[in-house]
């Protein structure tokens, strides 16, 4: 959890990626409590993280979805039971593999998720449910996630209806923002995708 200085805020969850509750991650909920919001992380590995890509390809295969989603549900219920919580709504950011998480919570909780930023991570669901508003930055040169698979996803949520508006970084890959991944880490896509996902959020939750 990271508190703004203020005392209180609109709160955010941020579900980790494929390496676990790593200090980057920590470090995302500590700059969002800079920008004025209350953020909290879930562990959906209960402390276990990795290193390389083989490590993180190992836990991701072992992650039991049902239970991780019922943790992502105890986050949140965790959040607004937080009395330095502003406002009833909330906020979710999904990196990789935790962008199908913030989907499903985003159809599972519709009165309760108002913003869903995705991180190169794509998902299903039942979006006509969903009540949020969606953003998502991707890579054009990403192995992980298909270009085809981001366009699917686009029309699916415009077909629900929702207000979705989908950022492509030309020439980036995967894990572009994450700055503990020298291979793929890009300072100014980083840059940029984070004021857009700031100002989105303070559109959204504010």
């Amino acid at each position: 959890m990271a508190v703004p200085a203020t005392g209180r805020g609109p709160g955010i969850i941020v579900i980790h990626a494929w390496w676990g509750l790593t200090e980057f991650f920590k470090q995302v909920c500590d700059r969002l409590a800079g920008e004025g919001f209350l953020a909290y992380a879930p562990d959906l590995y209960s402390g276990a993280t990795a290193k390389t890509i083989e490590q993180a390809e190992s836990l991701s295969s072992k992650l039991d979805r049902k239970a991780a989603d019922r943790k992502v549900v105890e986050a949140v219920d965790y959040l607004r039971s937080d009395p330095r919580l502003s406002g009833d709504r909330i906020g979710v950011i999904g990196f990789s593999l935790g962008a199908l998480f913030a989907l499903t919570l985003a159809c599972n909780r519709p009165d309760t998720v108002s913003a869903v930023v995705l991180f190169y991570g794509t998902g299903t669901g039942e979006f006509d449910k969903a009540k949020a508003a969606f953003i998502g930055h991707f890579a054009d040169n990403d192995s992980y996630e298909p270009t085809e698979e981001v366009s699917s996803l686009e029309k699916s949520l415009l077909a629900a209806g929702k207000n979705v508006t989908f950022y492509t970084y030309a020439g980036k890959k995967h894990w572009f923002i994450e700055e503990n991944v020298p291979t793929a880490y890009d300072s100014d896509a980083a840059k940029l995708a984070w004021e857009r996902t700031v100002a989105f959020l303070r559109t959204q939750l504010t």
